[in-house]
């Protein structure tokens, strides 16, 4: 997949798999936000996800498109799956705040599709049974806010913030232009940081009580899990 979690860090270095890592320390009288548990509960997983050799192999050029093809066709069923779910979340009163038009990625990853695959690419993408298990997860998270806002956060900061570093390696060692990464592509977001301040505010707003704040770090976990099931995945196919 393209991303993991977006750390809060104030100076932060992000790695190919979209976790920026920092040093910045947290006051210890400051209230816990959701953003700063899901970037301390999740650093175990996420460096079990980041050291998965074929997204390194992938960002090197060791590879080639058709696992690069691979590799998006996979993010088809997940974002299917969360863009239901934010659909979902646009009913509730605190999940709405969450929910950006501007990070809607289907749409980007059709077109990025058909242009790897041609017009029949629903019928020639191979969708691996780790992805269906990542999207059936999705499916499954009912309206539950935090466990919503775990997902959300990992996939769509990540997809700001290392994703791009993803993009510019696939251009420079595959000779793709614009067509075929549009997915990377935030035509509604010229500047990154901005947004994910503020959506970070957004996240931090959500006032869930101790046991959604449990629950979202939880599912923050079970999503890098499912993340590093499908690099493995891919790993074995290519």
């Amino acid at each position: 997949m393209t991303a993991t979690v977006e750390s809060p860090h104030s100076h932060a270095h992000a790695d190919a798999h979209g976790h920026p890592h920092g040093t910045a320390s947290v006051d210890p009288g400051a209230p816990v936000t959701l953003s700063a548990r899901l970037r301390e509960g999740t650093r175990k997983v996420h460096d079990e996800a980041e050291n998965q050799s074929f997204v390194g192999r992938l960002m090197s050029g060791e590879l080639d498109r058709d696992a690069y093809a691979d590799f998006l066709a996979q993010h088809y069923p997940i974002y299917l799956a969360l863009e239901e779910a934010s659909a979902a979340q646009r009913a509730d009163a605190r999940g709405a705040s969450l929910v950006f038009d501007e990070l809607t990625r289907t749409p980007s990853i059709e077109a990025d599709l058909q242009f790897l695959f041609g017009a029949d690419w629903r019928d020639a993408i191979d969708v691996l049974p780790e992805t269906e298990a990542y999207a059936a997860r999705l499916r499954e998270l009912d309206g539950d806010l935090g466990a919503y806002a775990a997902h959300a956060y990992t996939r769509y900061l990540g997809d700001l913030s290392g994703g791009q570093i993803i993009k510019r390696m696939i251009q420079r060692h595959y000779g793709f232009g614009e067509e075929g990464v549009s997915f990377y592509t935030f035509t509604e977001i010229p500047k990154a940081k901005p947004f994910k301040d503020v959506y970070r505010e957004r996240l931090d707003g959500l006032e869930l009580d101790e046991a959604e704040l449990d629950s979202a770090v939880a599912e923050a976990v079970v999503a890098f899990g499912h993340n590093t099931a499908v690099f493995r995945a891919l790993g074995a196919r290519h």
